[in-house]
C-alpha cells in the first residue's frame, strides 16, 4: 500500500522492503517506484528449492509459509523489469542454518537480473560472506552471527578487505 510506504519513509526509513504484497499485486512495485524512486524500493523474495520448476526455486509468501508455484528466477526477472534496484532473497534451505548462503540462488539471481542481490540467510563464518560476494551478491546481510558475537563486524570488514573486496571500513 502506497500510504503505508509513504508513512514509513516519512518516519525516517531509507528504503521500503516489500515481499508478499508485491507478489500479490505486482503493479504496486511500479507504483512505489514512480512515487518514491527506485533507490527506495527493495523487493524481498522468500525461496525454497523445488525441482519441478525450471530454476529449481519456488517463491514463498506469508513469511515463507505459503508456496506459490511461481518460479523464483522468473519472478526476479519480472521485478527487475519494473526497475527494482535491490532484490533480497532468503532461502528457506539455508536461513538460520549457519552453513553458508544459498550460492546457486545468489548466482542465478545475479546472472538473471540487473539488480543488486542481497545475500541473506545462512552466514555462519566469515568465509560465507566472501563466497556470497564471489557468487554475485553485492550486499551481505546477517543477523545471529553478529547478535551473538560469533563474528565481529569490524573483523569481518577487515577480512573481506584483505580478500580484495571493496568494503567501507
Amino acid at each position: 500500500d502506497l500510504k503505508i510506504a509513504e508513512a514509513v519513509l516519512k518516519a525516517g526509513a531509507n528504503k521500503i522492503s516489500t515481499s508478499s504484497a508485491a507478489f500479490r499485486k505486482p503493479q504496486m512495485i511500479s507504483e512505489m517506484i514512480t512515487e518514491f524512486g527506485s533507490e527506495k524500493i527493495t523487493v524481498a523474495i522468500d525461496v525454497d528449492k523445488n525441482k519441478n520448476l525450471p530454476s529449481g526455486y519456488e517463491v514463498y509468501i506469508d513469511g515463507g509459509r505459503t508456496a506459490t508455484g511461481a518460479d523464483a528466477i522468473e519472478w526476479a526477472k519480472k521485478i527487475d523489469s519494473f526497475g527494482v534496484k535491490v532484490i533480497l532473497p532468503t532461502s528457506k534451505a539455508t536461513d538460520g542454518a549457519k552453513t553458508g548462503y544459498d550460492l546457486p540462488l545468489i548466482k542465478a539471481l545475479a546472472e538473471s537480473t540487473g539488480a543488486e542481490v542481497v545475500a541473506s540467510g545462512g552466514a555462519g563464518e566469515m568465509e560465507h560472506f566472501l563466497e556470497a560476494a564471489k557468487a554475485g551478491a553485492t550486499v551481505l546481510l546477517a543477523a545471529s552471527v553478529f547478535h551473538f558475537n560469533k563474528i565481529k563486524i569490524g573483523e569481518l570488514k577487515e577480512y573481506l578487505k584483505r580478500q580484495g573486496l571493496n568494503v567501507n571500513l
